[in-house]
């Protein structure tokens, strides 16, 4: 594929980030003094921790700071920026070259930062999360500026299956130099001393059971929308944070092939959006779909519809990934917030919008695909997070040297 594939989305601007145009699934916009907009990204791996980016004209995005990362073996996959606080999740992995786990490195757990000078974010705490069956945090959510809630192990987890590292875990950061635990929760059947049975496993694609995305909003502080991979997905209680309980769940894994990646609720019309990741390249794990759910009955869930996307015979044989990942989330701040539009990733797949007018025949509206970023292994574009913010200008990121693509919309929405 030479060249942009493009419907109803414009390129205004692209910034490969000095060379290292890698990046993860934390996209965040600070709203900094003086007006400026600064776009906080998180990077897929090392050398690299964040990058913030001054995108106050999205025409003319300038990188303002880069920096590294402690060592080859933790990655900063996730970004979250609340007011002046930036919190970074970090996750340690495995030697390069080796497929022992990172368990017991050093930093796992999440940092706060200072960023009310973007050009020199200061450090404020650090919490902890390390552990001997621990590999730190994967993916945070901070919008209220009170609690983080993140997937996250912890030093006294004894999972059966050390896969299932990762649980759900709220941190009280009103004192943001003395973070806290609030609370926790995980799959019962998974740690050792729980009274339930271990979950079965997967019969192919086993990719274990761990928390992922942990999304709470304003509108309904008690309520955890959680993805826990091959576990599906829950709706947690946590009008008491110290002791979270489910609501209800739902898992199409299998016949599907797990991964459950993020719930999105479009809480003024009781549905749910929910995506499986592609973790395979080549379209080895297909189907991996963004699946639309009823939540009218709560206890309930029933899934409606699938988004429409190109067939994987197009697109499996481009190179890298391709199937479902992430969304624009809805988050507070300065985004676009929609019941009704839907964007999403797909990583050789681009970048796609979607109304969702009508929940059981949702309709692309608008897609945007990059051409082969240059050095990029994959072979072709890897689109990884998107975020869109207020004034529906859509920023996207390419998941190994793209780099950062800022975008108009063409039509409506």
């Amino acid at each position: 594929m030479s060249g942009h594939e493009t419907s109803n989305m414009r390129l205004l601007s692209h910034d490969t980030l000095i060379g290292w145009g890698g990046i993860g699934e934390g996209m965040s916009i600070q709203e900094a003094k003086g007006g400026r907009r600064i776009m906080w990204l998180a990077h897929e791996g090392p050398p690299k921790n964040f990058t913030g980016v001054d995108v106050t004209d999205p025409k003319n995005p300038k990188v303002i700071v880069q920096r590294d990362i402690a060592h080859d073996c933790v990655r900063s996959n996730s970004l979250e920026v609340c007011g002046d606080i930036m919190a970074v999740a970090y996750q340690t992995r495995a030697e390069p070259g080796t497929l022992a786990p990172g368990f017991g490195r050093d930093p796992a757990g999440i940092e706060l930062f200072d960023i009310s000078n973007p050009e020199d974010p200061a450090t404020i705490s650090f919490f902890d999360c390390a552990g001997p069956v621990s590999s730190g945090v994967h993916q945070l959510w901070f919008v209220d500026g009170e609690f983080i809630h993140c997937a996250a192990g912890a030093p006294d987890l004894q999972p059966r299956d050390p896969a299932d590292n990762q649980i759900y875990r709220c941190i009280d950061v009103r004192n943001p130099s003395k973070p806290e635990e609030a609370g926790r929760w995980w799959l019962p059947g998974l740690m050792e001393g729980d009274a339930e049975d271990p979950p079965a496993r997967h019969p192919v694609f086993n990719s274990g059971f761990r928390a992922h995305n942990t999304n709470v909003y304003p509108e309904r502080p008690d309520r955890v929308y959680l993805a826990y991979l091959d576990g599906g997905m829950y709706i947690l209680d946590i009008s008491d944070k110290a002791n979270p309980k489910p609501v209800s769940a739902w898992n199409p894994h299998p016949p599907y092939n797990g991964f459950m990646h993020t719930v999105l609720p479009l809480l003024s019309r009781d549905l749910l959006i929910v995506t499986d990741e592609c973790i395979r390249d080549g379209g080895e794990d297909w189907p991996k779909m963004t699946w639309v759910v009823d939540a009218r009955n709560e206890s309930n869930l029933v899934p409606i519809a699938t988004l429409p996307i190109p067939p994987v015979e197009e697109f499996r044989n481009r190179g890298g990934r391709y199937g479902s990942h992430n969304l624009h989330e809805n988050r507070p701040g300065p985004a676009y917030r929609s019941d009704t539009i839907i964007f999403a990733t797909f990583f050789n797949g681009g970048v796609r919008a979607f109304d969702t007018s009508d929940p059981f025949q949702p309709a692309e509206i608008a897609h945007f695909i990059p051409e082969n970023p240059e050095g990029s292994r994959a072979g072709a574009a890897q689109i990884n997070d998107v975020y869109v913010d207020e004034n529906r200008i859509v920023y996207c990121v390419d998941r190994s040297t793209g780099g950062l693509y800022i975008l108009e919309m063409e039509v409506e929405i």
